[in-house]
């Protein structure tokens, strides 16, 4: 049974990266989007590394978090879209006449949020420390940062897939991207927690995940080692990936449907 699983697995993993690759319409805003931001803020807000308290001198260290962040942000909406579009083309009333298990599709979905993940938090690594930004962890911390950028990102594609599985198109997933992408701007995606001042939004900003993920890479760039935080970061996307397949796999009872 176990051998059934991973074959199915296997199978769903491999259309799903090289459905990933084939669409340079999914790698290259999720490539070139973040790191325009990245240009833009840390030109635009390097003064406030003169504030009382701001962890470095560096705003080019300081922001590369984002992009990691912002990058995870988009395997919602590719994730969700590629299993839309497998639902309104009728794939997967096909797969429901199959004996694959649920758990092995939504594995296998998920395996181009993996490659995905892995060339982003690449390529923002590399052109953030090309740029002059510090890793104070060292070459270690950058495959940490690695781990926790892939971690992040399957994480939240999850998400995209309890969408699509509710929505069933992939307008309505695209639809939903806005909405996710506001959590980015109510976190200390500009300032750390500590110098918001204004008091909701310093207290949205306190309950909201992504300041925590967001600080979990900070800690790997400006700190060198915060196992408290770190072990906090990777709690949070643990939390989001399990409670992402959990409704995903309800969602998709009503979805394949065995005839």
């Amino acid at each position: 049974m176990r051998g059934i699983a991973a074959t199915q697995i296997g199978q769903l993993a491999r259309r799903s990266v090289l459905r990933t690759l084939r669409q340079p319409s999914q790698i290259v805003p999720a490539l070139v989007f973040p790191l325009f931001l990245l240009a833009v803020n840390s030109g635009g807000l390097k003064d406030a590394t003169n504030l009382p308290g701001f962890p470095t001198d560096s705003y080019l260290t300081f922001a590369l978090a984002v992009p990691f962040m912002q990058g995870a942000l988009f395997s919602v909406m590719n994730a969700g879209t590629d299993l839309a579009r497998d639902i309104e083309t009728g794939f997967l009333n096909r797969l429901a006449l199959t004996p694959l298990r649920g758990a092995a599709l939504l594995a296998g979905l998920l395996a181009g949020a993996v490659v995905l993940g892995l060339i982003q938090a690449a390529t923002y690594l590399a052109v953030g420390l090309l740029a002059g930004a510090d890793l104070a962890a060292g070459a270690a911390g950058a495959a940490v940062i690695v781990v926790l950028s892939v971690t992040v990102t399957v994480a939240f594609g999850t998400l995209g897939l309890v969408v699509a599985l509710r929505s069933g198109t992939a307008e309505a997933v695209q639809g939903m991207f806005p909405l996710f992408f506001v959590l980015l701007f109510l976190s200390s995606m500009a300032l750390p927690l500590e110098l918001l001042q204004t008091d909701w939004f310093h207290t949205v900003a306190s309950i909201n995940p992504v300041s925590y993920l967001l600080q979990a890479f900070r800690s790997l760039l400006i700190e060198g080692w915060n196992v408290g935080e770190l072990a906090l970061g990777f709690a949070i996307a643990a939390a989001i990936g399990v409670l992402g397949m959990t409704a995903a796999a309800a969602a998709l009872k009503t979805r394949l449907v065995r005839t």
